[in-house]
């Protein structure tokens, strides 16, 4: 009877659940890809749209399915437990109750919808956003272009284009705050950050609303990755024919790493996007909050309830500890001691802590490796064999580090030596290659510049030449190009014009501009970019950042007790803190730029020399001169801080080019304008002014979507 009743709930499905999705994910991903590849935009917005969907779909199913089978195969509350020759079957008469709900409501086919390990990984760097931005910007849907774009930023705050992206979306008209909205944001972790703004901005009243409001989304979303790790084994190491554990081994193997995937629910809820640590002690940091505001908005009851919650966490805790005696003593006692801590905080860290008892246990017997994600862990939880074996560990960790930063000491002490000794460190660094062409020569090098990696190149084009480029400047540039349309960008002493090969050779295309001028500026680029990859005798190729042909001209009745510069000193691939004596290189630095370079046009103007700085921007080590064909060329990093004087008179004018040896990073106008060249002229007419060196190689484009990315610290 009994067995028939099983076969019967084997058969028979739980409940209606949803239809599941017509097309699977991963299908729709590379519709969707593929559509993007042939331009077809509202084919883009509508796989990716079904695929993220279809995805959230999924999950849910399976997260809603797990937890009903889970609960309707519990054993029932109350009832005495079995005899003990009956318990392996009473068991797996549950586990097979489970299974068969379990095939009844998941989605069918599992392994039609089952995602690859890279196709998961896209979806959770948020990538059908980035194809989105593009698609929905193509046919003139700015608010969700907006809202696609700044939701992939989000989780990839290092993505240098989707940066400019957004910036430029900010400049336009139409545009509102709103607009710009995390589309994956997650409800819990948006509450906790209005709570604790909300906190320090000294509201307790919406503070407890929105923290206790996040402390409801953190379970709902704690329950949900739970549920989510319950999916097939992960063979890792094994390989999947030789493995040959017995039953009780084969689930144990399955269940450590359940548990292992549940306990880094704790990381996964306290992580946010683009950051490279989770907030720590996430879930008890509320009750710190709670219990403070709960006081600043007269709560006593409220406030002991968080501070023991708290405590459940963190027992020793003096601060705490003192603000619950606080709190008890206005109170009273006989008010406060039958308030005790939240009854499911206290079987969360219930549960919680039988996990990794059950963990370390496995990780001391088994060698299954187990990193706990919490601080609050008790110590007796940890096998005492472990514990021994951990602090050996941390003990030489310690040790380890201490030995390196006495030789990182050790190394400052001797460069500072070097440095007092006036050491020529230009024996030490790769540079002096040839100039590959006819004409040119070394004006100064690094040793003359009182620096590493610079030189100054004379002769790099003729005087006709630098005529022909000034005037292609006066007539292509736009005002304040590659900012947004502002004027004097830099200083409001001057204005800034300027023009990029690509919409030069644009422009000459269209009849609006000479060709051979914009020939010209599309050869002398590369010819700097050979000259500068040779001179440093680099073992990869340099490839085209971003090009800029600038002018700056002084505006005559803004120049008198004038005090600031055309451009202050600044470093090129990294942030100047000039106090501190540091670089940080990060965002929003272009922290991708390797070589910069500059080719002057003219020098018929007053002011305006190139100089370089130490560290703190004040100490000047070298000034050049600008003039007609003199480039300067240096590395990009903190090494060569730099900036230009003020021009107080005339106009200067130069062509301004950075360089990276990541071909990732490579600029898309660049090869817009490679392209065009190959359209308009064979390969034999382009001219590369004698070159002797080897051909070049054309810089690679990036496989991610996205618009072009505007240049900065123009010189």
């Amino acid at each position: 009877m009994a067995l028939a009743a099983l076969l019967l709930l084997l058969l028979a499905p739980c409940a209606a659940e949803p239809p599941e999705p017509a097309e699977a994910p991963d299908a729709l991903f590379a519709a969707g890809s593929e559509a993007y590849a042939r331009g077809d935009w509202p084919a883009v917005i509508l796989h990716m749209e079904r695929a993220l969907r279809a995805r959230g779909a999924l999950r849910s199913q399976l997260v809603r399915c797990r937890l009903r089978c889970a609960n309707s195969s519990a054993w029932p509350a109350g009832e005495p437990g079995p005899p003990p020759a009956l318990r392996d079957l009473l068991f797996f008469r549950q586990l097979l109750r489970r299974a068969a709900c379990l095939r009844a409501c998941a989605p069918g086919a599992p392994s039609r919808y089952l995602l690859s390990e890279e196709l998961e990984l896209e979806f959770r760097k948020r990538s059908p956003y980035n194809y989105l931005q593009v698609a929905y910007f193509k046919i003139h849907k700015i608010d969700k272009a907006v809202a696609a774009a700044h939701t992939f930023f989000v989780g990839n705050p290092d993505h240098v284009e989707m940066r400019q992206n957004l910036e430029y979306y900010q400049m336009m008209a139409g545009v509102k705050e709103s607009d710009f909205t995390d589309l994956e944001a997650k409800p819990h972790m948006l509450e906790f950050r209005l709570g604790v703004k909300f906190y320090t901005e000294e509201q307790p009243g919406p503070a407890v609303l929105h923290l206790e409001k996040a402390l409801e989304e953190y379970f709902v979303a704690d329950t949900e990755c739970r549920a989510l790790c319950e999916g097939p084994y992960d063979y890792e190491g094994y390989n999947y024919l030789e493995y040959s554990a017995d039953l009780v081994q084969a689930i144990t193997d399955h269940y450590v790493q359940v548990l292992s995937c549940r306990q880094s629910c704790v990381t996964e809820l306290a992580s946010q996007p683009g950051r490279d640590k989770p907030i720590e002690d996430f879930l008890p940091s509320h009750f710190n909050y709670l219990q403070f505001a709960y006081y600043n908005s007269g709560n006593y009851e409220k406030a002991i309830e968080c501070a023991k919650t708290y405590l459940l966490f963190f027992p020793n805790d003096e601060v705490m500890n003192q603000n619950l005696a606080y709190y008890t003593a206005v109170l009273g006692e006989r008010l406060a001691a039958p308030i005790g801590p939240q009854e499911n905080i206290q079987v969360y860290r219930q549960r919680s802590l039988l996990e990794k008892e059950l963990l370390f246990f496995s990780y001391d017997v088994f060698g299954i490796p187990f990193v706990d994600p919490d601080t609050w862990t008790p110590e007796d939880v940890i096998p005492k064999r472990l514990r021994e074996k951990q602090k050996v560990e941390r003990e030489t960790a310690a040790r380890i580090s201490e030995e390196i930063g006495n030789l990182m000491k050790e190394i400052e002490t001797l460069v500072e030596e070097k440095t007092k000794e006036s050491v020529d460190m230009s024996v030490f660094v790769r540079e002096g290659g040839p100039l590959l062409y006819d004409g040119l020569s070394v004006t100064m090098n690094s040793r003359l510049l009182n620096g590493s990696q610079r030189v100054v190149v004379d002769g790099v084009i003729s005087e006709e030449e630098c005529l022909e480029l000034q005037k292609l400047t006066n007539a292509a540039a736009s005002a304040g190009d590659g900012y947004r349309g502002k004027t004097s960008p830099h200083t409001p002493s001057e204005t800034f014009y300027g023009v990029t090969v690509y919409k030069a050779l644009k422009l000459g295309q269209e009849g609006k501009v000479p060709m051979p001028s914009a020939r010209l500026y599309y050869n002398v680029t590369e010819k700097v970019r050979r000259v500068m990859e040779s001179y440093f005798r680099l073992d990869t190729p340099l490839y085209f950042s971003y090009s800029h042909l600038v002018c700056r001209t002084a505006i005559e009745e803004k120049q008198a007790d004038r005090t600031d510069s055309s451009h202050a000193v600044h470093v090129d691939n990294c942030i100047l803190n000039a106090e501190a004596m540091v670089c940080v290189k990060e965002p929003p630095a272009y922290t991708f730029r390797d070589y910069s370079a500059i080719l002057y046009l003219n020098g018929d103007f007053e002011g305006g020399a190139f100089y370089f700085t130490e560290l703190d921007a004040t100490t000047m080590t070298a000034e050049v001169q600008p003039q007609c064909g003199r480039a300067v060329g240096f590395s990009s990093g903190s090494e060569n801080p730099h900036g230009v004087k003020a021009v107080t008179r005339g106009q200067r004018c130069a062509i301004a080019l950075w360089f990276t040896l990541d071909p990732r990073h490579s600029e898309r106008e660049r090869v817009q304008a490679d392209d065009l060249v190959k359209m308009l002229f064979n390969t034999e007419e382009v001219d590369l002014s004698q070159v002797k060196g080897p051909e070049a190689e054309l810089p690679a484009t990036t496989d991610a979507p996205g618009q072009g990315v505007e240049g900065k610290d123009e010189l």
